[in-house]
């Protein structure tokens, strides 16, 4: 069973019961050690004192808030603990909103919610009531030294939380938009029918991570002492007419759909 991150109550109205969060996934990625070149020793990084000169063990360090030019206010974890939100401890939801309306671009990390003992029917309760009206809770949630807003939505089998981004991390960039008045009707239709074509049902198992592949292959190619060969660059031809090109693609798109695609 994974490993609980968060554990408290959820609430919504009157009804509290007991759950758990899990982290629901985790990226897989190939680790380097930084070694030194001359030798290969691994290299340790160590926290240092410019006023001592002289290096740090972990008690000596506190965390620093600085609201002048090199003045700082420290703050001690207890400290930190006493000012922390009811969050902590208890998620209430706060709304249910359309699930169709909440921007992906505010999802960060998902989670798995799960009930704890003693809270599995007010659990099933809410899900089967969050699936058939197509909803999604927005809740507020202390973790890892931070107040979340969450979005709890209806999955498969349970519950999934995502915390979210606010509005002020989102960032503001003038160039994201379409100028739909570049765009013909016959275009269009093609740019369609291109992508219903190359339609099917969302199948995420066939998606695989081909880069750290290749990471891996050239780590146990140098382990064997082979010669490293490089991966040839793709090769994309300019479009000069676009609907030719949406004509030319339509017509490959069944043997495009056939190949397996790489993430």
């Amino acid at each position: 069973m994974a490993s609980s991150v968060w554990s408290g109550h959820l609430t919504f109205g009157l009804v509290s019961f007991p759950v758990e969060i899990a982290t629901a996934a985790r990226r897989r990625t190939i680790d380097f050690d930084l070694l030194h070149r001359t030798d290969h020793s691994r290299i340790k990084y160590v926290s240092y004192c410019k006023n001592e000169d002289a290096p740090l063990t972990r008690n000596e360090i506190v965390k620093g808030y600085e609201y002048e030019k090199d003045k700082y206010v420290i703050i001690d974890p207890e400290e930190l603990a006493k000012v922390a939100p009811q969050t902590a401890k208890v998620m209430e939801v706060l709304e249910f909103v359309d699930a169709k309306s909440i921007d992906p671009v505010y999802l960060d990390t998902s989670y798995y919610l799960m009930p704890a003992e003693g809270g599995e029917k007010p659990y099933s309760l809410l899900y089967l009531a969050m699936k058939d009206t197509g909803y999604s809770g927005i809740a507020r949630l202390a973790m890892h030294n931070r107040e979340h807003p969450v979005v709890i939505r209806a999955a498969s089998r349970g519950l999934i939380l995502h915390t979210m981004f606010y509005t002020e991390e989102i960032r503001e960039n003038a160039e994201f938009r379409s100028d739909q008045q570049l765009v013909s009707e016959k275009e269009r239709k093609l740019a369609r029918s291109l992508v219903e074509s190359l339609s099917g049902g969302f199948q995420p198992s066939q998606y695989h991570d081909a880069y750290r592949e290749k990471v891996e292959a050239l780590i146990q190619s140098k382990i064997k002492g082979k010669k490293v060969v490089a991966t040839p660059s793709p090769k994309v031809a300019p479009v000069i007419n676009i609907l030719e090109a949406l004509q030319k693609s339509l017509k490959k798109a069944p043997a495009a759909k056939k190949k397996s695609r790489v993430a």
